[in-house]
């Protein structure tokens, strides 16, 4: 592999004119195919094999026009001081709104006056209008979400509390700052890196073309191929991310072969021939974690991963093809003045050792205690995650600032939390010989479950085989105590049918969080298993060792663990969370382990592929285990610890998001980066190859026959060069420490 790379790398090097116009019409057609398509709409939302998505399926099919996925809003009143909503002033006040609310769009489904629909609290001091829409929330107008928005307005005025809540307001957030925000972070870091602006704008603008060219063909398919409009933010973080990585790998592989007195060109078919080795290895693993979401089953996520699974492969392309092609047009100015004086002095026999080099000697003085420390201190804070509760958020988890938060309260206190999450009970009488007492016998049931505080009387469909009952536990929507509501009604589903010939089924958002979340538990498991088994079987072909692969997936697993108790330690028990903004405490979004495995299992393999790889390359040229581990350390660390440091302040940016969701998931990425890069892959790492010695490179030999020999670490290239005619420096060795 490394021969073929190290040809491309030159041919792209020579023929840069060509491959930059092929990239940039690439670029542009997509761009063009984005902007001609119709704009994107939510993408619908599916968990097959759940009780509450076959209950959705019966509303549809008994129930038609009911719009039972559509979007929902609460327009909550609060009467001033003593007053009461249903004063006569109050009353014709609200009910004008509801009329206006029913003409305000044509996207509305049903508006329920409060007080035909008994919405009113038992003091009279807060009600609340139920609105249903045609569609989801993702497609709402913003003609309909402004007729909302409005309708309270004359009764704020009239001395009223109005706020709304539901999904309606719902909408993708803004994260275009954090994006700013994160690529300004990252061009300081990489000028730091590189002492020179050439080389550090290198790889921001090649992976903003990928993200450009990957994001731009999501946005073209998205009707074709039903992708919603958040299929592009994963795409867009992953595809930043690796494709900095992936360049930076490159560009700095280029200035270490310039600095070793090669030929431009040449160096350029080295640095794709080995470092471009390691990029295709890390962005494979990278694919494996998001190509493996499809195990989960949620068509939305599988979606989500196959399209950032694309952006991920064309940021390899990019890295291979036109990468070297910026690296011609830019010449040895990518090698700043005293990046050149640095490495001049870094070759002599006397220059003093980076601290890269200095770190890899103390763990080779010590890799016991670090070691210990490193495992014991992630063990540590991995302690609370043992205490992981899963859910979805809710409007309880919002700011407190914002309207959706404020109804949710105001419900809270005039009906009682479950109020903010009804269970919708759906009964299909078809098989039942009397379906009126069936229903009557649910309902009973129903009405014997502990933490239920209300139940509504059955409403059945035109043709009298199917019924809706509404049940209101007492316990906030993401309790454990309205989960258990769930469950006590589905456990008595059996005997009902046996004894009615009815069957009952739970739905509804709260019930459709939990199956969601009880989904994803259920595909942990399976996905960690593919995921680390099959990136174990590539690591082990890439490093042609079985003890390497088993320690990169173990270290990960324990960076993983702690990342997950950190985030348990702040958004569940609240630990230092006024310092991240974490307003309300919860159970953490139940997609957050599958989604941390997947994202951190594909960045952690960058970091181990790019730095051992440097390691095994050592190793195979001669050295001794201690020696390639400094020589790896030398070459490697300053590389990793920048692209770790971009990818950290990529993803904290999310941190200040207002979305609860958004903010948990830019501090799990970035806080699971830091362990896995700097703790595991810096410390650990090092120091169980220490431990290990020569037994660390050790397959048994009948493996090693069996395995495809993939010269990722450029013996064969080594060997081809020496035997060809020397060039540019071409006859010395691709390492030297």
């Amino acid at each position: 592999m490394a021969t073929f790379l190290y040809k491309i790398g030159r041919l792209a090097f020579r023929r840069r004119r060509y491959v930059a116009l092929i990239w940039v019409a690439l670029l542009a057609l997509a761009g063009f195919g984005a902007a001609s398509a119709s704009t994107a709409t939510s993408s619908s939302f599916s968990i097959p094999g759940t009780e509450a998505q076959r209950a959705f399926d019966l509303l549809d099919e008994r129930f038609p026009g009911g719009s039972a996925d559509g979007a929902t809003a609460r327009v909550v009143f609060k009467a001033p001081g003593e007053e009461k909503v249903t004063s006569a002033a109050n009353k014709a006040e609200i009910q004008d709104i509801v009329g206006d609310l029913k003409s305000g769009s044509d996207q509305i489904a049903s508006v329920a006056d409060p007080f035909a629909a008994k919405a009113v609290s038992e003091d009279g001091s807060t009600a609340y209008i139920s609105v249903s829409y045609k569609v989801s929330s993702m497609e709402l107008t913003d003609g309909t979400r402004e007729a909302l928005e409005d309708a309270g307005h004359d009764a704020q005025s009239s001395g009223m509390k109005v706020e709304i809540g539901g999904d309606a307001l719902q909408v993708m957030p803004e994260t275009g700052a954090t994006e700013i925000i994160g690529v300004a972070i990252a061009a300081v870091v990489l000028v730091i890196t590189f002492g020179s602006l050439i080389a550090a704008g290198l790889p921001l603008l090649t992976a903003l073309i990928g993200v450009g060219i990957g994001v731009s063909t999501i946005t073209a398919l998205a009707n074709v191929l039903d992708l919603g409009s958040t299929t592009s933010t994963l795409a867009m973080m992953i595809g930043l991310a690796v494709g900095i990585d992936y360049a930076l790998f490159i560009v700095s592989r280029y200035r270490a072969e310039l600095a070793e007195g090669r030929e431009r060109e040449e160096a350029a078919g080295r640095a794709v021939g080995t470092a471009g080795s390691a990029v295709v290895f890390a962005g494979l693993t990278v694919v494996i974690a998001l190509v493996g979401l499809a195990v989960v089953n949620i068509p939305m996520l599988s979606k989500m991963g196959f399209a950032a699974a694309g952006t991920v492969a064309i940021a390899v392309l990019i890295a291979l093809t036109l990468v070297p092609a910026m690296l011609g047009f830019a010449g040895k100015r990518v090698m700043g003045r005293k990046a050149r004086k640095a490495a001049e002095a870094e070759n002599k026999p006397e220059a003093k050792p980076n601290m890269g080099t200095r770190w890899a000697r103390f763990v080779l003085r010590r890799p016991v205690w670090v070691l210990l420390v490193g495992v014991l201190g992630l063990g540590a804070i991995a302690v609370p995650a043992a205490s992981l509760e899963m859910g979805l958020p809710d409007d309880g988890a919002q700011p407190k600032s914002t309207t959706q938060r404020q109804a949710y309260d105001m419900l809270s206190d005039g009906f009682g939390p479950g109020f903010n999450g009804p269970l919708l009970v759906v009964v299909d009488t078809k098989g039942a010989s009397d379906g009126k007492s069936a229903v009557d016998r649910v309902s009973q049931e129903i009405e014997g479950i502990g933490h239920v505080a209300a139940v509504t009387p059955a409403a059945f469909n035109k043709a009298g085989d199917a019924a809706t009952i509404t049940v209101i536990p007492q316990d906030r929507p993401s309790s454990t105590e309205t989960e258990d509501v769930v469950h006590a009604i589905r456990d008595a589903g059996p005997q009902i049918k046996d004894d009615t010939g009815a069957e009952l089924l739970v739905t509804g958002a709260t019930a459709m969080n939990i199956d969601f979340s009880e989904k994803m538990n259920s595909a942990l498991l399976p996905y960690l298993a593919l995921v680390v088994g099959l990136a174990f079987l590539l690591l082990m072909v890439v490093f042609r060792s079985i003890l390497v692969p088993l320690k990169a997936a173990l270290g990960f697993l324990l960076s993983v663990v702690a990342a997950l108790g950190a985030v348990v330690a702040v958004f569940q028990w609240g630990w230092l969370g006024s310092l991240f903004g974490v307003e309300q405490t919860g159970p953490i979004m139940s997609m957050m382990p599958i989604f941390m495995v997947g994202v951190v299992f594909g960045l952690a393999m960058d970091y181990e592929v790019f730095l051992v790889t440097r390691m095994r390359e050592a190793y195979v040229h001669g050295e001794t285990p201690g020696q390639a581990i400094v020589t790896g350390f030398k070459h490697g660390a300053r590389v990793v610890t920048a692209a770790a440091v971009i990818m950290m302040a990529v993803f904290a940016g999310f941190i200040g998001s207002s979305e609860q969701m958004i903010k948990m998931i830019g501090f799990s990425l970035a806080i699971a980066v830091f362990f896995d890069a700097f703790v595991v892959r810096m410390a650990v790492v090092p120091a169980v190859l220490a431990l290990l010695g020569r037994r660390a490179w050790w397959l048994p030999r009948w493996l090693d026959r069996v395995l495809p020999n993939v010269d990722v670490e450029g013996e064969g290239l080594r060997k081809d060069l020496s035997d060809g005619p020397a060039e540019g420096g071409g006859e010395r060795e691709l390492v030297r420490a």
